[in-house]
C-alpha cells in the first residue's frame, strides 16, 4: 500500500488556518464596495461573518482568520458558551473587541458589511440561513451534506444559481492531493470501464435511556429546534449528538456521505448526474432517541449498468474510503489515510498533458476566498453539493421504505411511489419555511 500523510478533519483545520501566524491590522475596504459581481483588488478584504460556531464552525472560522485577505466581523450561535468563545477567539486575533455577537442568525445577515458567511450548523438549519444568504447577495461556504432533505438541497443548488453566488462546500477531500490523484486515474481510463464503485462510511450509534429535562440557561433550545418538530431537552440530543437523529441528520451515512460519496462522484465526472435505481436495508435503533441507521448497505445503479455500493465500513465487504472497480478487476482505492491499487504500477502512473487534469486546490478555505474574488466556481458548488448529497437522501429512502427506489436524475423525480416522493423533503415546523 503506498501511503500518503494521515489527515483527519482536526489536522486539515490547523493547517488551514496557519496557526501561528499573525495577522496585521490595516484598514480593509469590503469587497462589496466595488460591487460583488465584480472583481475587487485581491489587495482587499473579504469580510465575513460566521454561523454555527460548534466543532466545524470553530475550525472553519480559524481557518478564515488565517488567511491575511479575511476580515471575521461577526459570530453567531444559539448557545452563548460557543459565542462567546468564538468572539473572544476573534477578538483575540485581531487584538480588539470589535467582533459583533449575535444569537439570531437573521441579525448577522442584516448586517450590510458582509461579503460572505460560514456556514456550519445542524444539516437542519442549513437550507433557511443559506437561502437567506444567497438572496442578500452574499457567498457561503458551507458544510456537507449540503441539505437536510434532498428538496431541500434542490432549492440551495436553485438559490446559487439564482443569485449569481460563489459557494464552497466543506466537503474538503477534494482539495487533498492523494485524492485527486486518484480521481485522476479514474477519469483517465486506468482501471478500464468502471462496472462497480464501493463507498465505506463510518457506522453509527445507538443510545442508552436518558433523562429529559429543561435546557441550559445558556442555549436557546426552541431556536435551536427551529424548523424541525419540537423533542423535549435532553443533552443527549443537541451539538454533536444531532447527527444520530433523523429530525436533524441522517446518522453517519449523511455525516460522511458528503466526503466519500463526493470523491466517487468527483472520478466519475457525475457532478451534474444521479442513480437511476437506489435499493437496500439498514439497521435501525429501536430504542432510546437515536434513530439514524447504525448498520447499512445500499446499492445506487447509474446509466451504463455501474453500481455504486454504500455500507457502513466492513459491511458486505467494504472497506472504508471510495474505491472503484474495473471490468477486468484493475481498481483504485483511496481514503485520508492513503491510496492503494491493483496492480500497484497504476499509482506511478503520469497524466500526460493531454489527458484529463482536475483542478488542484491551494487550500479549500483559500479557493473559497480566491473564487469570491475571481468569480470563478468553486471545486464543490451547491449543484455538485446537492448531486453527492442525493446519493445518501436517496438511499436513506430506499432503507426506510424497504423498495426498490426509481429515480429521474433530470426531473429529480420517484417514479410511481407516493410515500417515497413524499419523504424527498421535511415538513418545517411553523413559522419557518423555505
Amino acid at each position: 500500500m503506498s501511503v500518503v500523510k494521515t489527515l483527519d478533519r482536526r489536522a486539515f483545520l490547523r493547517e488551514a488556518a496557519g496557526i501561528g501566524t499573525g495577522i496585521a491590522l490595516t484598514p480593509f475596504i469590503p469587497a462589496s464596495v466595488f460591487g460583488r459581481a465584480g472583481r475587487p483588488s485581491p489587495s482587499n478584504r473579504i469580510v465575513m461573518g460566521c454561523i454555527g460556531m460548534g466543532g466545524m464552525g470553530r475550525g472553519n472560522m480559524d481557518a478564515f482568520l488565517g488567511q491575511s485577505d479575511v476580515q471575521v466581523v461577526a459570530v453567531c450561535d444559539v448557545d452563548k458558551n460557543h459565542l462567546r468563545d468564538a468572539k473572544n477567539a476573534v477578538d483575540n486575533r485581531y487584538g480588539n473587541k470589535d467582533c459583533a455577537a449575535y444569537g439570531d442568525f437573521r441579525e448577522l445577515l442584516a448586517r450590510t458589511d458582509l461579503d460572505a458567511i460560514s456556514l456550519a450548523t445542524p444539516d437542519h438549519w442549513h437550507a433557511i440561513p443559506a437561502i437567506t444568504a444567497l438572496n442578500k447577495g452574499l457567498d457561503v461556504y458551507g458544510e456537507k451534506p449540503l441539505s437536510h432533505s434532498l428538496a431541500e438541497g434542490r432549492a440551495m443548488a436553485n438559490a446559487q444559481k439564482r443569485n449569481g453566488r460563489i459557494w464552497q462546500t466543506g466537503s474538503w477531500q477534494r482539495s487533498v492531493g492523494n485524492f485527486r490523484q486518484a480521481c485522476e486515474l479514474v477519469r483517465n481510463g486506468r482501471v478500464g470501464k468502471v462496472v462497480r464503485i464501493e463507498v465505506g462510511l463510518p457506522g453509527g450509534n445507538g443510545c442508552g435511556p436518558v433523562t429529559f429535562g429543561t435546557p441550559p440557561t445558556e442555549l436557546d433550545y426552541d431556536f435551536w429546534i427551529g424548523p424541525s418538530r419540537y423533542q423535549p431537552y435532553t443533552e443527549s440530543r443537541v451539538h454533536y449528538q444531532w447527527r444520530w437523529q433523523l429530525d436533524y441528520g441522517g446518522g453517519q451515512m449523511m455525516d460522511w456521505i458528503g466526503h466519500h460519496g463526493d470523491i466517487a462522484h468527483w472520478g466519475m465526472g457525475w457532478d451534474n448526474a444521479g442513480p437511476l435505481e437506489i435499493e437496500g436495508t439498514g439497521k435501525y435503533p429501536s430504542e432510546g432517541i437515536y434513530d439514524a441507521a447504525t448498520e447499512y448497505h445500499f446499492v445506487c445503479k447509474y446509466p451504463g449498468g455501474v453500481e455504486l455500493h454504500v455500507a457502513n465500513g466492513g459491511n458486505a465487504g467494504i472497506r472504508g474510503g471510495t474505491k472503484w472497480i474495473g471490468a477486468d478487476g484493475r481498481w483504485i482505492w483511496v481514503d485520508r489515510g492513503g491510496i492503494d491499487a491493483n496492480p500497484k504500477s497504476l499509482l506511478s502512473e503520469k497524466i500526460s498533458p493531454d489527458e484529463i487534469h482536475l483542478f488542484a486546490s491551494p487550500g479549500h478555505h483559500r479557493e473559497f476566498i480566491d473564487c469570491i474574488k475571481t468569480r470563478k466556481p468553486t471545486i464543490t458548488p451547491a449543484e455538485t453539493a446537492h448531486r453527492s448529497a442525493s446519493i445518501g437522501h436517496l438511499g436513506q429512502i430506499a432503507m426506510l421504505t424497504g423498495r426498490k427506489i426509481k429515480w429521474d436524475p433530470a426531473t429529480e423525480t420517484i417514479k410511481d411511489d407516493q410515500t417515497a416522493s413524499r419523504m424527498l423533503t421535511t415538513p418545517m415546523r411553523s413559522p419557518w419555511h423555505l
